[in-house]
């Protein structure tokens, strides 16, 4: 169960916030706290020249550097933005060489597998509280970053047993500052409720995309380029996220079928009413949340 986490009384500022990994959500963080006031120097870190190049460009950052050891050195806030496959060992560097006291969060679409890996190995006095802004995109890079990304958009903070209260309130804390609405939940909960709102919807929409056929594309209308938008996403980005949701992802997909095999039965019977039926269940859904 989501808990919401209360506003800030006064928005945090940070002297220098480190950001691993400037695209849309890295540098969407990046400009939100400059714009807004929230930090001295952000620094973007990444492995690539050219995108931080952009990402200094957009004003998302106010110096770049290639060295992850490096780039957190003075950080007091770390956030890393990168595929999930690589958040935990990257957490664990900045853990290791950023001063003591500095908090370290995440902005990954899956959290059990992270925060787990992190939790084993986090260093004496090492503060780590994962966390999950629900405000993506199928576009990417610095370029499409957004000061109001984050704005009335969910982020989910997900303490564990072993997170201070204080760490946890500070990352909360952190996100509201960007205008977020702020959740707590377990990494369990998180993930077994992003399976069903995020990732099986993203694999519904890619297998759709795929099976359509190439001649049938003068005939595409607005209810598919609205089912699948979200295929245009990176592709090993998502596979990254499946997989390290996969058990989750499977059950989600289990539930999917069966109201699948109901409907595939209905239209085989010329089973009207149970059709009817299927849709309005579906329709009172999508009407119940009102945008």
């Amino acid at each position: 169960m989501a808990s919401a986490a209360p506003m800030p009384t006064a928005p945090p500022a940070w002297d220098t916030v480190a950001i691993v990994g400037v695209g849309l959500i890295g540098g969407s963080v990046g400009r939100a706290l400059l714009e807004r006031g929230l930090a001295k120097q952000v620094v973007g870190i990444g492995h690539r020249a050219t995108s931080l190049r952009a990402a200094k460009k957009v004003g998302a950052v106010t110096s770049t550097t290639t060295d992850l050891a490096r780039g957190v050195a003075r950080a007091n806030l770390v956030v890393i933005c990168t595929p999930v496959e690589q958040i935990a060992a990257q957490a664990l560097v900045a853990l290791n060489h950023a001063p003591a006291g500095a908090l370290i969060t995440d902005a990954g679409s899956t959290k059990q597998q992270i925060v787990a890996a992190v939790e084993k190995k986090l260093p004496p006095g090492g503060r780590f509280v994962g966390s999950h802004p629900m405000a993506g995109s199928e576009k990417s890079g610095p370029g499409e970053a957004r000061a109001d990304l984050f704005v009335g958009r969910a982020v989910i903070v997900t303490p564990t047993k072993k997170s201070p209260a204080a760490d946890t309130e500070a990352v909360g804390e952190f996100w509201a500052a960007l205008g977020a609405r702020v959740f707590m939940m377990s990494p369990e909960a998180h993930d077994r409720a992003v399976a069903g709102t995020s990732h099986l919807p993203h694999l519904i929409s890619a297998l759709l995309a795929a099976v359509t056929r190439s001649e049938d594309a003068p005939l595409i209308a607005g209810g598919w380029l609205d089912t699948t938008r979200v295929a245009g996403g990176d592709p090993e980005l998502w596979r990254q996220i499946l997989q390290s949701n996969d058990q989750q992802v499977l059950a989600a997909l289990a539930q999917f079928e069966k109201q699948l095999t109901s409907a595939r039965r209905a239209l085989e019977r010329g089973d009207g009413a149970r059709l009817a039926k299927l849709l309005a269940q579906g329709k009172a859904v999508r009407d119940a949340l009102g945008n």
